[in-house]
């Protein structure tokens, strides 16, 4: 049993080092086009309503927080704190789902979504706004700007959008985890699973640790 473990523990951390690579290859991307597009990339980042965002975060954290308790009941053979503990991370998971649904709905609001109808001042002009306008020591033009920050949005709904594919599979796989500690599957000696899905929900907590500073903090200052 202590062999199965180790080789399941190594299994999914060579799992976790590709999504690494995967991941750092889109924040490549973005520390880039960053670089280069620095204004367009800050005044996309302001249009972002932050509260949502810090409060996908503190959930994330807070979700954190039960997978490692449900790992712990989990070592400790309590059945019922293993599934209650599950549970409470699937709900903190959806609630996480459900906001950026709200985000999501709103870019295409905005008409902030990339593609034929994009237009980064469609929602400050209907308000009759000028906050989105370039100030007057940039050094782009409107259209270069609407242009430019359609990239930045591209990468947003790249990054986000992968980051909640690896949080809906997370959810499915917590059900399923939940439903075998309800049957009594895991104990003291036997609970790998329950510690495999904890990696995979950590890490994916931690790339939203990197994602929301990179894209709803630039120049918040």
């Amino acid at each position: 049993m202590p062999q199965q473990r180790e080789a399941a523990v190594l299994g999914m951390w060579v799992f976790l080092l590709t999504e690494v690579l995967f991941f750092g290859g889109l924040f490549i991307v973005y520390t880039l086009y960053r670089t280069w597009y620095y204004e367009a990339w800050a005044l996309a980042s302001k249009s972002i309503e932050i509260v949502p965002g810090l409060v996908n975060t503190v959930v994330l954290i807070g979700s954190s927080l039960t997978m490692a308790l449900s790992v712990r009941a989990a070592q400790t053979n309590k059945r019922k704190a293993t599934v209650n503990w599950l549970l409470a991370t699937i709900v903190l998971g959806s609630v996480f789902l459900g906001i950026k649904v709200y985000e999501y709905s709103l870019k295409f609001e905005h008409h902030h979504v990339p593609g034929a109808s994009f237009d980064f001042y469609h929602h400050a002009d209907l308000l009759g706004e000028t906050h989105e306008e370039p100030a007057s020591g940039m050094t782009m033009g409107r259209a270069e700007i609407n242009r430019t920050t359609q990239l930045f949005f591209s990468l947003y709904f790249v990054m986000t959008g992968l980051h909640a594919l690896h949080m809906i599979v997370g959810v499915v796989i917590l059900f399923i985890i939940a439903w075998m500690a309800h049957k009594g599957r895991f104990d003291s000696e036997y609970h790998a699973p329950v510690e495999m899905t904890g990696l995979y929900w950590h890490f994916v907590d931690i790339v939203w640790i990197f994602l929301f500073p990179l894209l709803y903090l630039v120049e918040r200052h």
